[in-house]
C-alpha cells in the first residue's frame, strides 16, 4: 500500500508550533516510515515526538530555549557553531537558545524524542542544583550509562505515556513536577558528578555553618542554604559530606540541640519555650533527639 503524501509546508507549521520554529529543507522524499508529530506540554518544559518520513535539513534559532534531541532510530547530523555534532541511538545533540543549529542531515528513518527547557527555566535550575552556568553546558550527550541513561529512561518512559495519553498530564501541578524531573534529570546528566567532587571548597562548608551559628532558629530551606554558598544544592550537599560528614541541615539539627542545651544548664526556662526558642516545634521528636544526643533527657538536664 502506498504511502500518503505529506504535506510538507503543513506539517512544517505544526512541528513550528509544537516544538521550534524554523526552516525545513526537504532533501530527499523516499521510502520509510510514516511521518509522525505529537507534542505535550509539562509547565517549563515541552517533549515532542518527530519524524519526517524523508532526508531532511532543518535549521532554527531555538528562539529561548534550549532543545534536547534524541534520535531513537536513523541518524541526526547537526552543525552548531563551528562543532560537527552526529548523533545517533543513544546520543543526544544539545542545542543552545538564541543561537543558529543546522541540522544538515535528518534520516528519513530518523524520530526524535525532543525536549524543549525553557532558557530562563534551565538556568535557574542548573544554578541550584549544581551551582554553574548553562555556559558549561555539552553539545552532545552520551546516553549508554551513568546519569544519561537514567535521563532517557526518565525522558522515554515519562513521555511515552505522556504522548500517547495527554489527559495523564491534564493536571497542571502534575506536569510541572513531571517536567521539573524531567529538567533535574537533565542537569545531572549534563553535569557529571566528578565535576562537582574536584570543584569544592571548604569556604562554602564554613560559609554556611556561620549562618547557621548566627540564627539556628531560622526555617532554613536547602536553597536558602545553597544561595548563601553560593553553590547548587548537591554541591553543597557533596562539600559537607566531605568536611562535616553530615548534611547542612543535620548539622543545623545539632546546632539547635547545644543551643537548648546550654540554656536548660543555664536554668530559669522551661523545656518547652527552650525548644521552641531554637527552632523546635514537635516537643516528642526533640525530646528524642535529645536524649539521643546527651544520653539524658531535657527534664534530667534542667533539674541537674
Amino acid at each position: 500500500m502506498p504511502r500518503p503524501e505529506v504535506d510538507y509546508d503543513a506539517l512544517s507549521g505544526a512541528v513550528s508550533d509544537a516544538y521550534f520554529p524554523h526552516r525545513l529543507t526537504v532533501q530527499r522524499e523516499r521510502p520509510g516510515p510514516d511521518a509522525t508529530l505529537r507534542a505535550v506540554t509539562l509547565g517549563s518544559v515541552r517533549l515532542a515526538r518527530i519524524g519526517w518520513g524523508s532526508d531532511v535539513a532543518v535549521e532554527s534559532d531555538h528562539p529561548g530555549a534550549w532543545a534536547v534531541n534524541v534520535p531513537r532510530s536513523g541518524v541526526l547530523e547537526a552543525r552548531l557553531g563551528e562543532r560537527h555534532v552526529l548523533s545517533v541511538d543513544g546520543q543526544a545533540t544539545v542545542c543552545p537558545p538564541d543561537v543558529r543549529t543546522s541540522m544538515t542531515h535528518w534520516s528519513a528513518d530518523c524520530s526524535i524524542l525532543g525536549m524543549r527547557v525553557e532558557r530562563d527555566y534551565l538556568d535557574k535550575e542548573v544554578a541550584t542544583l549544581v551551582g554553574s552556568s548553562t555556559r558549561a553546558m555539552p553539545q552532545q550527550l552520551d546516553l549508554r550509562g551513568g546519569a544519561g541513561l537514567m535521563w532517557l529512561t526518565l525522558v522515554s518512559s515519562i513521555g511515552a505515556e505522556a504522548l500517547r495519553r495527554p489527559e495523564l498530564v491534564g493536571d497542571d501541578p502534575v506536569a510541572r513536577r513531571l517536567g521539573a524531573t524531567l529538567t533535574a534529570a537533565l542537569v545531572m546528566a549534563c553535569y557529571p558528578e566528578d565535576v562537582d567532587r574536584h570543584s569544592l571548597q571548604p569556604r562554602i562548608v564554613t560559609r554556611v555553618v556561620d549562618a547557621l551559628e548566627a540564627d539556628p532558629s531560622r526555617q532554613w530551606t536547602a536553597s536558602d542554604l545553597a544561595g548563601i554558598a553560593g553553590v547548587g544544592i548537591r554541591r553543597l550537599q557533596q562539600g559537607f559530606r566531605e568536611h562535616r560528614g553530615a548534611a547542612p541541615l543535620t548539622v543545623l539539627h545539632e546546632i539547635r540541640l547545644d543551643r537548648v542545651h546550654a540554656d536548660l544548664v543555664a536554668g530559669g526556662t522551661t523545656v518547652a519555650a527552650a525548644a521552641h526558642r531554637w527552632g523546635f516545634t514537635h516537643l516528642g521528636r526533640f525530646a528524642a533527639a535529645y536524649r539521643d544526643r546527651f544520653g539524658v533527657s531535657p527534664s534530667q538536664t534542667l533539674r541537674s
